[in-house]
């Protein structure tokens, strides 16, 4: 496989394959992610690349239909509710769904680029970077 116009070197597809995770070592990475320090490297990361990453997370929710008429609906019937206690808590509640779903499909592109970024490898399409770029 090729992409020529893109200079892509030919990578089998045995390469190309995901190796799938199963739930122990998904665990076991989640276990990692809690220790001290282990998201520095990441945090500069999505800094850096934040921008890009928000466009592709709405993308991905437009896509999914997370944010379409039906969500539109739902925000306008919480906004219409009268009673201030009753609105503030559905108010609370499309939020923190909003927020989970943000996050899980955030978790999704955060893998996809994890596989592109080893597919870049791979390949040998490592970018030049500057020392201006604060990542290393």
């Amino acid at each position: 496989m090729t992409d020529e116009a893109a200079g892509d070197t030919p990578v089998s597809d045995q390469a190309l394959a995901r190796a799938p995770y199963t739930a122990g070592e998904v665990d076991a990475a989640v276990r990692r992610l809690l220790q001290p320090g282990c998201l520095a490297h990441a945090e500069q990361i999505v800094a850096h690349a934040a921008p890009s990453l928000q466009a592709v997370l709405a993308q991905a929710l437009r896509s999914g239909g997370w944010f379409s008429e039906a969500h539109e609906t739902q925000v306008a019937a919480v906004a219409q509710i009268e009673d201030e206690h009753e609105r503030t808590r559905a108010v609370s509640a499309l939020l923190e769904e909003e927020t989970h779903l943000g996050m899980l499909v955030g978790v999704a592109v955060g893998f996809e680029l994890a596989h592109q970024l080893e597919l870049a490898r791979q390949r040998g399409h490592v970018p030049d970077t500057t020392a201006e770029d604060g990542l290393s």
